[in-house]
């Protein structure tokens, strides 16, 4: 059996979405110091790096990230390879999917986190709200994509968001899909159990598992 850690690694040079808090990671006891084991103290926002949003980031009173079903965020997934020349996935590119419950867009994206000293990019491919119109008739339950929103940058109306997350369709943001080609796999994406703040969301570490 493959395992793909598709998992994008938190650190201080991870590049965060603009206006999210920057990575921040200290030492708080260090055996060094003459402490009896070492500690760090980790400072960064709920939508750092491979992430899960809940559907009380967009939508005000709705469900929290540790009230998610499990059952979404493991079982079968496809993962659908999206053209590079594409910038935003449209409905048009929603297509064989029928019965599928877990779906992966691996776009241009992915080959972003072959060099983070660029930085948090603003030209990454999307998800079109009427593409995430078709996928919640399709009734999927889970969509991720490859790089930290499935909005277009600078959108106003967060329509996207809003489509897929007042259907409770679970979402995964900042998947980092380079070694992983089109096709169905198992997935295993376990978010932070953070019961606090707003719930909006919480870091995962995310797999897929192909036999």
């Amino acid at each position: 059996m493959k395992i793909y850690d598709v998992t994008v690694p938190t650190s201080e040079e991870t590049p965060v979405y603009a206006g999210d808090p920057n990575v921040e990671i200290t030492t708080a006891n260090s055996i060094k110091k003459g402490d009896a084991a070492n500690v760090s103290r980790l400072y960064f926002g709920a939508h750092t790096a491979t992430h899960v949003d809940a559907p009380n980031h967009f939508i005000e009173g709705t469900r929290r990230v540790h009230e998610l079903e499990l059952e979404k965020l493991l079982g079968k997934c496809r993962v659908v390879e999206i053209d590079e020349t594409v910038m935003a996935i449209g409905a048009n590119h929603i297509v064989n999917l029928e019965g599928v419950e877990r779906v992966l867009f691996k776009t241009r994206n992915s080959d972003f986190w072959n060099d983070l000293s660029q930085g948090f990019r603003k030209d990454f491919t999307y998800i079109e709200p009427e593409a995430a119109k078709k996928l919640v008739g399709l009734g999927i339950k889970l969509v991720g994509i490859d790089y930290l929103s499935v909005e277009k940058f600078g959108a106003e109306n967060f329509d996207t968001h809003i489509t897929l997350l007042e259907k409770e369709v679970v979402i995964i943001e900042g998947l980092d899909l380079r070694e992983v080609t089109a096709g169905d796999y198992e997935l295993i994406c376990l978010p932070l159990k953070i019961v606090g703040g707003t719930g909006d969301g919480a870091p995962a570490r995310t797999i897929l598992r192909q036999k």
